[in-house]
């Protein structure tokens, strides 16, 4: 991923060539078939501007035959074009615009991929996604929108404007969402366009919303900028040498503003006088006006992004704030990021879509067939997370062969899909991290791991732990629970995780180490004989090594205060998804609740995969209930046996203990593999 100072546009025309387009009445188009030749045919986005000499340029909906192309592709460098994309007489007077940065028909892009389109800050470039824009034409069919630094549109029309391209694109595809992706006055923008349309199907995200503009620093700027108007005729390079001199706050956070402002404008004291500054600034003010007083009609799913070190809004209090308010959103927070968070290589939109579960395209999100998998760079990022578990307790994986011989390493494992992998959850899921992880980064296979249903679904006013905890299974492939998401990934010939004993085996009580507590029922068996899975069982042991359990479910129920905190989690849990409800057993006993381990010096994880019981060819005899259950009854003994292997064998490992492994890398290198027992 290159840093802000290499940005590609992937153009092979100067940028500014499409914009100083002829002085006719224009219409917003997109090609829908880009070529440098610009020969293709075009696509009418149903909505045209005729601009005016005064500020109030009014906007006219109508479907007009094409008459201009705004579009880039090709491989040419976008700063060169950040220092042409300025107004020039030719420009001035000249209509906000959508333009097209990647090829509209490229061949990488997923089929049925919605429509995203993207909303600038206030600097109108609509560059803002740059960084991202090869990636996110994987998945989306990319518009973004340009508004001439002259332009005197006002915020209601622009509003307008973009309402006009939605309802036009919704009326052609009416069961695909449309995204609107803004950038500060863009999530103004984005807002107000959800608030005016509740019934199309739209997805926001939004990064520092400038709704928060009333009550941000900057709004005082706009009558001393005012006052400076009267006395300067100068553009902005003029106005900042006077404020690097003036040694008061007030001067220095204008200059500061200012820079901020115009980050996403190339040649900004080019572009900017004070004059547009002014009336940029009076834009956001209408535009948090505007949209403030119609948050209360939002249902439009919404994702909210926020930066912790914006200097020029309170984005943090603000995303809080929209989180609130929206009936239908998520807020992930960025601590260590500004203003511009689309310019910060360090969170990549793409990736913050998928971890969000906020990729889609249709009405509902499909977690089996809208899943992307993980990128190198998202599963590096996903396993340094983890890097402690892995280097702490130092992962044994052992395999079994077709033969039956148990082999150190993971060659046992098939590499053909459908496979069903069937085990035992330690203590609150510790082995699973390792598990995924090697698996992933040895044989390149990516468990699907089915998971609770209250990682992707929270309460709005819930106390069950913040959806961001869950970020990092979500982009490693977790889904949700359920017969249609067990179906659909055996279907795609998968490699799918299940623990039977769900949260009772996760969260045990004293004395329930390596306990198996799974439903009566053979739940998983026929469906996975109905795709000819292989169903490999397997066992971990390590939890007894790392801690000790001394405050447990049992205990916890004993003091009043806990005991109704754990009944309104349980409750809670139940609200998201009434998983399980109606299991009868021990494994019912999901109440939600943290234990308390005291910690031990570190022991070591062995993890051991069973051979694979295969279920091809046997459709016919496992639709019997009976033969199901027996099938079911093997796999659970088969996991039992690899419990009692490992633990068996590991007191013969002489590296059992971390001190013992600490010396042995001391001696043979860090990155050297640590010896164990002998299967």
């Amino acid at each position: 991923m290159t840093g802000v100072g290499k940005l590609c546009c992937y153009s092979s025309v100067p940028l500014v060539q499409h914009l100083q387009l002829p002085a006719t009445p224009p219409q917003f188009l997109f090609k829908s078939k880009a070529t440098t030749s610009c020969t293709t045919s075009t696509r009418l986005i149903s909505a045209s501007l005729t601009t005016q000499s005064t500020p109030d340029s009014s906007l006219q909906t109508s479907n007009i035959p094409p008459a201009h192309v705004l579009n880039t592709n090709g491989n040419s460098n976008l700063m060169v074009h950040s220092k042409n994309l300025r107004t020039t007489k030719a420009d001035q007077g000249e209509p906000p615009r959508w333009f097209s940065p990647l090829d509209s028909g490229s061949s990488t892009r997923l089929p049925n991929a919605p429509l995203l389109l993207y909303l600038p800050g206030i600097g109108g470039s609509g560059l803002g996604l740059s960084l991202y824009h090869r990636r996110l034409g994987e998945m989306f069919d990319v518009w973004c929108l340009h508004i001439p630094a002259t332009d005197r549109t006002p915020f209601q029309e622009l509003v307008k404007l973009i309402e006009s391209t939605v309802k036009s694109e919704y009326y052609q595809s009416p069961n695909k969402p449309i995204y609107l992706v803004g950038q500060s006055f863009g999530a103004c923008l984005a807002l107000a366009v959800a608030a005016r349309n509740p019934k199309i199907d739209l997805i926001l995200v939004l990064a520092n919303s400038a709704t928060s503009f009333n009550g941000s620093q900057l709004r005082p700027f706009i009558p001393m900028l005012e006052a400076l108007s009267k006395e300067l005729d100068g553009g902005l390079d003029y106005i900042f040498s006077l404020t690097t001199g003036v040694a008061s706050t007030v001067a220095s956070e204008i200059s500061e503003t200012l820079v901020a402002m115009s980050a996403d404008l190339p040649g900004r004291a080019d572009v900017l006088s004070v004059e547009t500054l002014i009336w940029k600034l009076r834009l956001l003010d209408a535009a948090s006006l505007y949209t403030n007083s119609r948050l209360h009609a939002i249902k439009a799913q919404t994702l909210i992004l926020a930066s912790g070190r914006d200097q020029l809004l309170p984005s943090r209090q603000e995303g809080e704030r929209l989180h609130r308010l929206l009936p239908n959103s998520e807020i992930r927070i960025f601590d260590d990021s500004g203003h511009m968070l689309f310019m910060d290589k360090n969170h990549d939109l793409v990736t913050i879509l998928k971890a969000t579960s906020f990729y889609r395209r249709t009405r509902n999100v499909d977690y089996v067939l809208d899943y992307l998998p993980p990128t190198p760079f998202e599963f590096s990022k996903a396993r340094e997370s983890y890097r402690v578990v892995e280097e702490a307790f130092s992962p044994v994986m052992l395999s079994t062969l077709e033969n039956g011989n148990v082999v150190r390493g993971l060659s046992g494992i098939p590499s053909e899909g459908p496979v069903l992998f069937v085990g035992y959850h330690m203590m609150l899921g510790l082995e699973l991290a390792p598990l995924i992880a090697r698996i992933y980064s040895e044989r390149g296979i990516l468990l699907r791991g089915v998971a609770h249903p209250l990682m992707f679904k929270k309460l709005k006013d819930g106390k069950l732990p913040d959806l961001s905890s869950y970020d990092t299974q979500r982009i490693m492939g977790a889904v949700p629970v359920s017969p249609t998401n067990l179906f659909k990934l055996f279907k795609t010939k998968s490699h799918i995780l299940l623990y039977p004993g769900g949260m009772r085996e996760a969260l045990h009580r004293k004395g329930e180490e390596y306990k198996l507590f799974w439903p009566e029922q053979s739940e998983f068996v026929r469906m996975a004989a109905r795709f000819g899975a292989k169903v490999v069982p397997f066992g971990v042991v390590g939890e007894d090594d790392i801690g000790e359990l001394v405050f447990d479910y049992e205990d916890q129920m004993k003091i009043p205060y806990l005991r109704n905190f754990i009944q309104e989690l349980t409750e809670e849990a139940i609200q998201i998804s009434p998983f399980r409800t109606n299991t009868e057993g021990e494994v019912a006993n999901q109440d939600v609740h943290l234990p308390v381990m005291r910690p031990k010096l570190p022991g070591r994880f062995y993890y051991l995969f069973g051979k694979p019981i295969e279920t091809q060819g046997r459709q016919q005899e496992l639709e019997n209930r009976d033969k199901a259950h027996e099938l079911y009854l093997e796999v659970k003994s088969e996991v039992e046996n690899c419990l009692s292997y490992l633990k068996e064998k590991r007191e013969n490992d002489p590296y059992r203990n971390i001190l013992s492994r600490i010396l042995y890398q001391l001696r043979h290198g860090y990155d050297s593999e640590i010896p164990t027992f002998e299967p």
